[in-house]
């Protein structure tokens, strides 16, 4: 399977990340021995080193996270500034970050993907409209879906603007103070004291879901990194080089695991083809089934849910994925230009970036993670 794929990457015509794009979105899952996968590292993976000091055993737990001196961080050869994190969080922690993302951060002022089509009044709550629905959901496919199921993105403070493809300041809306506090011990630990979480989108995906090929420029500030957290079922990221004409390496990122992209991968080409039930077999990985312990660390952003609400998200991830990308957009000290301060409008991007379901183009946009 790795040398079809690598065979792929040589062909000429189509572009060589094209190609692998479908080489991956088309096999079953059987057939994927050539991805990388982090639990079982070798070959062109290599230990990465954290700052460890950076960032307090105390401030890790608050955010949810092992200590870092117990993280398992990885490089990958020929992709300097990149950073896979394999699953940090303390027990029980991702359930807090599911439960942010379906519940808390879906509501206004954030901006959706359904917003492009409903009226204002009806996206204000989709976990309260949605819950019941997704509780007594059942297997067959011919069931409606609720309006979480049809959300494919969220985007939080810097609102990204799909027309002119650029951030703008008066398009803004207080970042999640929890997001921003996990963002900002994953920097650190990474060697970005400092780092400021200014924007974040994140992706909804199901089982017929890909992500088209992209790189994520708009930000006027580069030489930070770009934070990608994945919980849920497991997907094959791709990550190419600065031209398109470079063939990807496939890795598989599973639930809780992190990437960071910096330096030179800050700028790479990157796409998600595939989302896959688990390795483990089961309706959810296990670190999913452990729930929080009943004493949480003074000062945590972690809060308990309750078993109602977790039942939601659950039933939410036997069939989903729920990615975090995180950016800083300005540099200390930094302003937009002067002519960034246009009318804001939200319209859908060009093909490549959209969110694909049964090849189907959704009104996705692609500038975003993995």
């Amino acid at each position: 399977m790795a040398a079809a794929a690598a065979a792929l990457g040589r062909e000429g015509g189509e572009d060589a990340f094209r190609r692998l794009f479908r080489f991956y979105r088309r096999r079953d899952a059987s057939e994927l021995r050539g991805v990388l996968d982090f639990s079982a590292p070798g070959g062109q993976v290599f230990r990465s080193h954290l700052s460890i000091s950076s960032v307090s055993d105390q401030d890790a737990s608050r955010a949810g996270l092992q200590p870092v001196s117990r993280w398992k961080a990885y490089g990958l050869n020929g992709y300097p500034g990149f950073i896979f994190i394999r699953n940090p969080f303390l027990p029980g922690c991702q359930r807090h970050w599911v439960k942010q993302c379906l519940k808390l951060y879906t509501q206004k002022p954030n901006v959706c993907n359904l917003d492009l089509h409903m009226a204002p009044e009806k996206t204000t709550d989709l976990w309260g409209q949605s819950k019941e629905q997704l509780r007594r959901k059942g297997s067959s496919k011919c069931e409606p879906r609720s309006l979480l199921e049809k959300l494919r993105w969220v985007t939080l403070g810097y609102h990204y603007n799909w027309d002119t493809k650029k951030y703008t300041p008066n398009h803004h809306t207080p970042f999640p103070s929890d997001l921003a506090f996990l963002s900002e011990q994953v920097a650190a630990a990474c060697g970005f004291q400092g780092f400021q979480a200014q924007a974040g989108i994140l992706n909804y995906y199901h089982f017929d879901s890909s992500l088209g090929i992209h790189v994520d420029e708009s930000e006027l500030d580069h030489s930070r990194p770009l934070l990608s957290f994945s919980f849920g079922q497991s997907s094959i990221f791709l990550l190419g080089g600065l031209k398109r004409e470079e063939a990807p390496t496939a890795m598989f990122m599973h639930s809780g695991d992190i990437m960071v992209m910096s330096g030179f991968s800050r700028l790479l080409h990157h796409a998600v083809p595939r989302v896959l039930p688990n390795p483990e077999g089961t309706a959810l990985p296990s670190c999913l089934d452990q729930a929080l312990p009943s004493d949480l660390p003074a000062g945590s952003v972690i809060e308990h849910s309750s078993e109602e609400d977790w039942q939601v998200c659950a039933k939410y991830l036997q069939s989903s994925r729920i990615n975090m990308t995180i950016r800083q957009v300005l540099a200390e000290g930094q302003n937009f230009p002067e002519e960034s301060g246009t009318e804001i409008k939200v319209q859908a991007p060009s093909e490549d970036g959209y969110h694909q379901e049964n090849g189907r183009a959704k009104r996705h946009k692609a500038n975003t993670d993995s």
